[in-house]
Order: structure tokens, then sequence, then C-alpha cells
């Protein structure tokens, strides 16, 4: 009897040993959208793929991408289009994007209609809040373009992200940019009327670009591709979970983010599964992947307000080796 119990304790130590650590960056902090990371671990997903994933909160849309690119972390959560730019700039950097997680991007301006807000033209001759971090900010040059905006009649005041809807809930700026699912709510919940807000989603006014993707470090992803793989498909497991049942999900972020409002950030998930996620495209193609007429016609939009030093090259900015082919099902 001891010795078989003293077997299964070694066994049961060796499997946990045998478990590979991968932290993983995240783009913001703990809101509903990373929900679904937390599903995969507390549902069990990742330990069965061997994985051993931590999960960092941070700081905005470009954060994760420095720390993918030196090593730090194998694995981020990160906006394609930043990363796109950031390739360019410093090429042969060993980051790559290996799974579109927001196949319609949530890039958004949220103004108010009570201080002349309505859509893209109302914007001139008002204050613009945008966060010098922010993805969204970083695509509204295209957005002007876009709809033809006039940028020289447009006041842009550099906020904070924990200043950018306090200053448009107190008025001390007519809209702001940000994510779709992150900044409405979070304004309304600041005790702006609903009816005062209006969100320009960018995807709805010309801008057809990709948003945010799991991001590789290429060296490690090549030295362990078993573990990528893996890792992609524990991600997609917990997306499943989420769209399957979202207020399931919910307690296990709060058990990381005790402070967050649950009934808030339910609303924010199931806002990113139906407008960013779980896209009719999606529905139809699988998740993961991405569409290579859409992404040349990305790269060709970005190039209208950025100068790149080198043609662009779409298989520098994503790939799909670490994804099934038609990618992953996603929960009905």
């Amino acid at each position: 009897m001891f010795y078989r119990s003293l077997t299964a304790a070694v066994l049961m130590a060796s499997a946990a040993q045998a478990q590979t650590d991968l932290p993983f960056a995240l783009d913001w902090k703990f809101e509903g959208p990373a929900a679904p990371y937390f599903a995969a671990i507390d549902n069990g997903h990742f330990a069965a793929a061997d994985l051993n994933v931590t999960v960092e909160a941070g700081n905005g849309s470009l954060d994760a991408i420095p720390k993918v690119a030196t090593g730090a972390f194998p694995v981020g959560f990160a906006d394609i289009n930043s990363l796109i730019k950031f390739l360019d700039q410093n090429p042969g950097a060993p980051v790559i994007a290996a799974m579109m997680v927001y196949d319609k991007p949530p890039f958004a301006v949220i103004g108010r209609t009570s201080l002349g807000v309505s859509d893209p033209k109302s914007l001139e001759g008002k204050v613009l809040g945008a966060p010098p971090p922010d993805g969204a900010w970083a695509q509204f040059p295209i957005f002007a373009a876009e709809n033809g905006l006039d940028m020289d009649a447009i006041t842009v005041e550099p906020v904070g992200f924990p200043t950018r809807e306090p200053m448009l809930a107190e008025g001390n700026v007519a809209a702001i940019t940000g994510f779709s699912f992150t900044s409405y709510l979070n304004a309304a919940r600041l005790g702006v009327p609903e009816d005062d807000l209006v969100t320009m989603l960018m995807a709805d006014y010309g801008v057809d670009l990709y948003g945010n993707a799991v991001i590789v470090n290429t060296e490690y992803a090549a030295a362990n591709p078993e573990v990528i793989k893996s890792f992609l498909g524990a991600v997609a497991m917990g997306w499943s979970d989420a769209i399957a049942d979202p207020a399931s999900v919910i307690p296990m972020l709060i058990e990381r983010n005790p402070a967050a409002d649950a009934e808030l950030e339910q609303r924010r998930l199931e806002l990113s599964i139906r407008d960013n996620v779980d896209t009719d495209w999606v529905k139809a193609n699988g998740f993961g992947g991405i569409d290579a007429d859409r992404m040349e016609n990305s790269l060709a939009q970005i190039a209208t307000t950025y100068e790149f030093a080198t043609t662009p090259d779409a298989s520098l900015y994503f790939t799909s080796d670490y994804l099934p082919e038609g990618g992953f099902k996603l929960a009905e």
C-alpha cells in the first residue's frame, strides 16, 4: 500500500514537473474580454495541454509587442496593425501574430451627443482625448482619411488611460478614442446617460483592418511548435466556453480582479463576442485565421497614412503554421 501511494505521488509530481511554464502578456487590465483566458486556466484546458499559463495585465494595445519581441514573454496579445509598424521599424524582430482574435477590431471613437458629436465629421472643431499608446488612436489617421476629416480642425488632447473616460464624463473632451466595449461602458458607469453616448466603430466607417491577435516570439515558437499549437488550442477552448455561457466565466475574472463589477464585465464580454470575435466571417471560416485578400487590403490602407520603410509583406506579420486547417470551431 505504501509503495503504491509513493508511486502515485511520484507520478503526480512528475506530471506537474512536466508542465511547461508559459507567461502570457495581455494588452490590458483584467476586464470582461480577458475572462476566456482565465476560463482556459480554470476549466483545465491549459493543464490538459501540459501548460502552466500565467496571465499578466498590460497597459495598452502596444504593450505586449516589445515584451514578446525581447523574449521576456513567449506569447502575448496585441494589435496586429501596431505589430506591422513595429516590424517595419524593427526588421527581423522575432515576433509574429499566430492567431487572430478580434476579427473585427474594437477601435472606436466614443463621443457625447450633448457636446455636439454625432458622426465623424462632427469631430472637427472639437477636443478629442487620445492616450498615445492606445490602439484605436494609432488607427485614427486612417479613420480620418477614410472620412475626409481635417486633422488640423481637431484638437487632440493626450490623456492617460485612467483619465480618458472621466474627462469625457466631465465634459473636458467631446470624444475619446478607445475600444468600443471598454470606453463606452466605462463612460456609462461614470454617469453619462447611454443615450448621450455615440460609438463610432471604425470598422463601420471605412477602416478595413484586423484587430488584436495572439502574438508569439518566433524563436521560441520555432523551438517549441507543439507548445504554441497547444496554447492556441486551449485559448480557443476558453473562448468557446465564454461564448457558450458568458456568465459562467465572469467569476473566474472576478477572482483575479475583485474590484470589478461582475454585471458590467459580463456585458463587456458579450459585446466583444458579438462585435469582434464571433463574427459572420469566423462562423463561416473558423476562428484564428485571416483572409489573405483582406490582409492585403489592410496593408494598403495602412500605407495611406504610414510610410513603410520596406515593401509590406503579410507573411512577416501573420502565420497560420500553428493553427489547424480551417481554424478552430467556436461554440454555437
